[in-house]
């Protein structure tokens, strides 16, 4: 499936950099997220939310693979186990545009776990090598691994450095490493985000150990300060919710990380670029304004004026006859800043 027509004149897409991406997030970086955070980012790598191999295969695969060309570099996460199923969704992938393909080894919900998908794969280092072998053999396109330093019951470093290695020997080149055991029983999937503790030195050991690989580090990262420090010893960073909930730190990304001396998008210049986008949001059957807009309310974050910018576009809009003029309502909250 080809990548849709941009909402927006598109020019050449950076080649996929690691340096510094976006973390793929259940209900929240769906295409018009995605989108979004593109406008305030030409680099960061972005990702889409895990997609399972059942329903990629077995479900609306057009729906599931939509995207903008306007959001490259962009990755597909996905969520599986069994080699055939990985390889034939990798091949999807590829033939929709994808830059990557990445393999969740990480998240820590009781569903998942049920389906032999997440981190408990961890405890099975053969096969998520075998994985990744199939993912590899079918496509040319990069196939990566997102995963946990360890989880309940095999959190040594031994066996972390065991996982590593065996996934590297069936060819797998990157890691992201979040820097937290997940624990996967007795703890929700947003208690494993908070309740274990970082342990950055671990994902630090990884890198000295191996170092052919490329380690991004993932996990309490919240400011472009950090991610400088991190990258003194780590080969990228991958922000989560704190690149979700404060949108407008990636409209430093290029400059200070990448070194592009273009101009820092403002706020309001973000705001207005993506008045056409929803506009031909719009236009389609069952589409409402706040599939798009409830990912920029954190465009307002740390200024006044974010509560009415959030009132607007989050509750005003639902009643709305005219739901454009909200949201011009709420870009001028945000001009001269």
């Amino acid at each position: 499936m080809p990548a849709e027509s941009a909402s927006t004149p598109v020019t050449t897409p950076p080649a996929l950099s690691r340096r510094f991406s976006v973390a793929p997030m259940m209900d929240w970086t769906d295409r018009h997220c995605r989108f979004f955070l593109r406008q305030l980012s030409r680099n960061a790598l972005l990702y889409t939310e895990m997609v399972t191999t059942g329903a990629l295969l077995h479900g609306d695969t057009a729906r599931f693979l939509r995207h903008d060309e306007a959001e490259y570099p962009l990755a597909l996460q996905l969520g599986g186990s069994t080699p055939a199923d990985l390889a034939a969704c990798a091949k999807l992938a590829e033939a929709a545009g994808y830059d990557e393909v990445n393999l969740n080894v990480g998240c820590p919900s009781d569903r998942v776990q049920n389906n032999m998908i997440g981190a408990c794969l961890m405890a099975h280092p053969a096969l998520v090598a075998d994985c990744v072998k199939a993912m590899r053999d079918a496509v040319s396109i990069p196939v990566t691994v997102k995963h946990r330093i360890g989880i309940d019951g095999r959190d040594s470093y031994a066996e972390l450095s065991d996982f590593v290695g065996t996934v590297r020997d069936a060819g797998c080149e990157s890691f992201t490493v979040h820097a937290r055991i997940a624990i996967l029983s007795g703890l929700s999937p947003k208690e494993n985000r908070e309740v274990p503790p970082l342990r950055y030195e671990v994902a630090a050991q990884i890198k000295q150990d191996f170092p052919d690989l490329e380690i991004i580090l993932n996990g309490g990262i919240k400011t472009l300060e950090d991610c400088k420090t991190h990258l003194e010893t780590f080969d990228g960073v991958m922000l989560g919710r704190e690149a979700y909930h404060n949108p407008y730190l990636l409209a430093q990304v290029d400059q200070q990380l990448f070194g592009c001396d273009k101009p820092v998008l403002s706020r309001y210049e973000a705001m207005l670029s993506m008045r056409s986008y929803i506009e031909q949001h719009l236009q389609e059957e069952r589409a409402a304004m706040h599939h798009v807009t409830r990912h920029m309310l954190g465009l307002a974050q740390g200024f006044k004026g974010a509560r009415r910018f959030r009132q607007l576009l989050s509750v005003d809009i639902h009643k709305a006859p005219n739901p454009m003029e909200l949201f011009d309502q709420a870009a001028l909250l945000l001009e001269g800043h």
